[in-house]
């Protein structure tokens, strides 16, 4: 049970090792398509199709997702259904050329705020149970620790093998005593930083996100749209369909170590 302890925690430290000396890289997206216009220091486009207006720039990378700001004009006679999770992204190469293997359709769709939102508290309710069970685990590994450190209470005669043995068992004991603390700190900040993250992803989609909207001509509705990320591509294609022409918009995606202002 010690050796299990440390490995438990080894791992944990390790992960924790591994993210920290990575050096971090960001998402710099431009736009290459439309009427690209600098308004307060950032690249905005604008693009038509079927008078259904998008005006759209790039917001910020979002956890796992890029945040687009976007607002789309009913430029129409007639009162539009405006659904964010429509949007659809296709990954392409330098070439501007689709990263799927030919004959073959891949594309990213933009996440649903309305279902998304419904998920944060199931996600809660998972995190929950998991430092439930973390700390039973924890109290299991606690009881076999003592259970041996009071097995070894009686110190032989200082010669021997006898002595060499107990000196290694206690220094094993203090090593799995320190261990398990660690791995009781760690369960205890991942849980509070999950709880933050989940309080931060329900404000998103409630309050950030584009909403599904009924647009009535001459109005518009604005708010984020949130694609995945994707790491291989050096073009996004963005399209969001309004009848025989769905609207294109194409962004210029790096990854760069310089952190956004």
């Amino acid at each position: 049970m010690k050796t299990r302890a440390l490995r438990i925690v080894g791992s944990w430290l390790a992960m924790v090792w591994l993210l920290s000396s990575c050096a971090t890289q960001y998402y710099q997206l431009q736009p290459v398509s439309g009427d690209v216009a600098q308004i307060d220091g950032r690249s905005v486009t604008k693009t038509t199709a079927d008078s259904v207006e998008v005006v759209a720039s790039f917001e910020r990378e979002d956890m796992e997702y890029i945040a687009l700001d976007v607002e789309v004009k009913n430029r129409t006679n007639r009162t539009l259904d405006i659904d964010p999770s429509a949007f659809r992204m296709t990954l392409l190469d330098a070439n501007r050329q689709p990263l799927a293997q030919p004959g073959t359709v891949d594309f990213r769709q933009a996440a649903d705020p309305d279902y998304e939102i419904e998920r944060v508290p199931q996600k809660i309710r998972q995190e929950q149970a998991r430092l439930k069970r973390n700390k039973i685990l924890n109290t299991v590994l606690m009881v076999a620790i003592v259970a041996a450190d009071v097995a070894s209470t009686t110190a032989p005669k200082r010669n021997g093998r006898e002595f060499s043995q107990y000196i290694n068992t206690q220094n094993n004991l203090a090593v799995a005593y320190t261990a398990l603390q660690a791995k009781r700190v760690i369960d205890h900040g991942t849980f509070a930083d999950k709880m933050q993250r989940f309080q931060f992803e329900e404000y998103r989609w409630r309050e950030l996100a584009m909403k599904r909207s009924r647009v009535e001509p001459g109005q518009s509705v604005r708010g984020y749209v949130y694609l995945p990320k994707a790491r291989e591509a050096m073009y996004l294609n963005i399209t969001y369909p309004t009848g025989a022409n769905p609207l294109e918009l194409l962004f210029e995606q790096r990854l760069t170590k310089a952190r956004p202002r």
